[in-house]
């Protein structure tokens, strides 16, 4: 299963410490672990909400850390792509997988798989049985569908603004935070469903 699927950025804002992400969207999914464990069975929905938001804020820069790594290891300059080009773009884009340990934001090992295009890391949470190259497929088709269809990649983008249509797009490719394996037909019937909504 899923845990948890988050949008952040990878590389320097003037708003934001060097070195740090800001995330931008994140849906968790699965049972509330505050909820199952007894020290934190204690602490209110709030407080239980800001770790949730803090755990998310770990993924993020420990994903923007890779990130970093992995471009200057590769000594490929980063450049700027035009609206239109979400697919060159996608193709370009720096990935990766890692394990995080027990306790280390979660309390279960978890695997987090992440790609970073142009300034934006998107992540994918899953435990540590999951069929990584599932995952993996599925965190691109969900990159390609935000990058294609809500244009994150241009001037002024606004993702906070688009929640609602990352929402729609994880409720058909990624119900429940359950990995789907789509066959040929079933995928083109999502494709047109997808396309249908972000139309609107």
């Amino acid at each position: 299963m899923v845990r948890c699927f988050l949008i952040h950025t990878v590389c320097p804002l003037s708003a934001v410490a060097p070195g740090e992400s800001r995330v931008l969207y994140s849906r968790v999914f699965g049972p509330d672990e505050g909820v199952q464990s007894a020290q934190q069975r204690e602490l209110s929905p709030e407080e239980r909400r800001l770790l949730q938001k803090e755990k998310v804020a770990v993924v993020a820069r420990q994903v923007h850390s890779a990130v970093s790594l992995s471009r200057e290891a590769s000594g490929r300059l980063l450049v700027e792509t035009v609206p239109g080009e979400e697919a060159l773009a996608l193709q370009e884009a720096d990935s990766g997988v890692m394990r995080l340990r027990a306790g280390d934001p979660f309390s279960e090992e978890m695997s987090v798989l992440w790609l970073g295009v142009q300034s934006l890391g998107f992540a994918l949470v899953c435990e540590s049985h999951e069929n990584l190259l599932l995952a993996e497929g599925t965190l691109r088709n969900l990159t390609r569908h935000c990058l294609e269809h809500l244009h994150m990649l241009g001037q002024g983008s606004e993702v906070l603004l688009k929640s609602n249509r990352i929402d729609v797009l994880l409720s058909r490719l990624l119900p429940c935070g359950q990995l789907l394996f789509l066959n040929h037909r079933f995928a083109q019937s999502l494709e047109k469903e997808v396309a249908a909504y972000m139309a609107k």
